[in-house]
């Protein structure tokens, strides 16, 4: 079954959400200008927080480094634009949380700093220098995930990688913001696969995406079709096609699970952005400065994608693209309707990780009336990782800890498809998060 399932390009499990793109695929990208004031959190990846290197005062050049990475999983942090730091303090984030950041006060110059966008013959880079290109621009998988990619590009056995898979599924409902870089930066998409490929000579480059992008699919496979070591991949059309677990799968038939590494599989797996960041950062000077956004919802005037530097506020962002399209609306979210995080604030700073703002009318979340579970079985069907969440949610919410472990609920990674799929609409997938951070600190703790 396995197989079968894998050389048909999907997986067992998973769920057909609405897909909601047609509010903004067809949209070209454009540019949104950041107002006086932007903000950078020094914490926009996974690993330890950057260390500001500058003071208040300072005056600061578009892509000048302000946030040094302080670890090797860590990120250095860089200035979308020219001015001032007039702070450098605590301010709220995506998620509610409070993170030291670097207040810019804009002066509209854009003055770069020295090289800033200058081309590079890669070909003349060793493997060495084009990692610390990659390390020095400060890049991050922009999925959501936000590890470090210098790190994910130095495996412990870089001979045994033979798949660099491209993720252009883009699964998450309502999201384009790839699906317009596939279509208007392909070339460089191909450049960047193969400044990747070219750390791992064993290894060929798959472009995966979903069959829902005809399209980006017919244009990169013209533009590969004389490119031996790179292919391009059409997946069905599932949610959540683009989760890492499963574009391993459908790609090489493999599975892989919370303690093993992609790596670990012969695999190096980027999102399009990031291998566009790549890219920038190694054939460009450009470090990671800004990224596209997809803007849309029932509740959006003007759904689109939009070219957002890192620092300004989701606010701004929103108003540029016209607002919402009448007061009343319920839901504002971070990311798309399946894994994203609710809004209750548009002033926080757009960074590294944002994919989205989506807004909708109604709250089917909160206006959902939650009831017993029937032992239906539905959850069980949707779950990709082949958990029991019935089982689970029973032992997360008895803060049974250990037997949430001995379910292997460490496994789940919050995909929201056993939620999606809910005739009680429990709030499953919550329960779970909560338990695995439960988990995750008892673990430092004995640590």
């Amino acid at each position: 079954m396995g197989i079968i399932a894998s050389l048909q390009h999907t997986f067992p499990g998973g769920v057909h959400p609405n897909e909601g793109k047609e509010l903004s695929m067809s949209e070209p990208i454009r540019p949104v200008e950041p107002g006086e004031i932007l903000r950078f959190p020094m914490s926009q990846h996974i690993g330890a927080p950057a260390e500001p290197v500058v003071q208040v005062g300072d005056h600061v050049k578009k892509g000048q480094l302000i946030g040094k990475a302080s670890g090797f999983v860590s990120a250095n942090i860089y200035s979308s634009v020219s001015g001032d730091v007039v702070e450098i303090a605590p301010h709220a984030v995506v998620g509610g949380g409070v993170v030291p950041c670097v207040v810019i006060n804009r002066d509209h110059q854009d003055e770069a700093v020295d090289h800033f966008g200058e081309e590079v013959d890669v070909s003349r880079l060793s493997k060495e220098e084009i990692l610390e290109r990659i390390k020095n621009s400060g890049i991050v998988g922009m999925g959501g995930a936000g590890f470090p990619t210098h790190v994910k590009l130095m495996p412990k056995n870089p001979e045994q990688i033979d798949h660099v898979i491209v993720n252009g599924a883009e699964c998450e409902p309502y999201l384009t913001s790839d699906y317009r870089l596939m279509m208007e930066r392909s070339e460089d998409l191909i450049e960047g696969l193969r400044i990747v490929l070219s750390l791992f000579p064993g290894a060929k480059g798959v472009l995966a995406i979903e069959k829902n992008k005809p399209e980006a699919i017919a244009r990169l496979e013209y533009l590969t079709q004389n490119m031996p070591n790179i292919q391009v991949l059409p997946l069905k059309t599932k949610y959540p096609q683009g989760a890492e677990r499963q574009i391993i799968y459908v790609t090489t038939g493999r599975r892989i699970y919370s303690r093993k590494l992609p790596a670990e599989a012969g695999c190096i797996v980027d999102n399009v952005q990031t291998i566009l960041a790549i890219y920038d950062g190694v054939a460009r000077n450009i470090p990671s400065i800004s990224r596209v956004m997809t803007i849309t919802g029932n509740g959006v005037k003007n759904p689109g994608n939009v070219f957002v530097p890192y620092g300004m506020s989701h606010k701004e962002v929103m108003e540029q693209m016209g607002g919402f399209v009448e007061e009343g609306v319920q839901k504002m979210i971070s990311g798309g309707p399946m894994m994203g995080i609710a809004l209750y604030d548009l002033d926080v700073p757009v960074t590294k990780t944002s994919s989205s703002i989506l807004a909708t009318m109604e709250d089917e979340v909160s206006a959902a009336l939650t009831t017993n579970c029937i032992r239906c079985g539905r959850c069980v069907k949707a779950c990709p990782s082949h958990l029991v969440p019935q089982m689970m949610a029973d032992a997360a919410e008895r803060r049974d800890l250990e037997m949430f472990q001995r379910l292997n609920g460490m496994e789940c990674y919050e995909c929201g498809s056993c939620t999606y799929v809910c005739p009680a609409k429990r709030k499953l997938t919550q329960s779970f998060k909560q338990a695995r951070r439960a988990v995750q600190e008892e673990m430092r703790k004995k640590a």
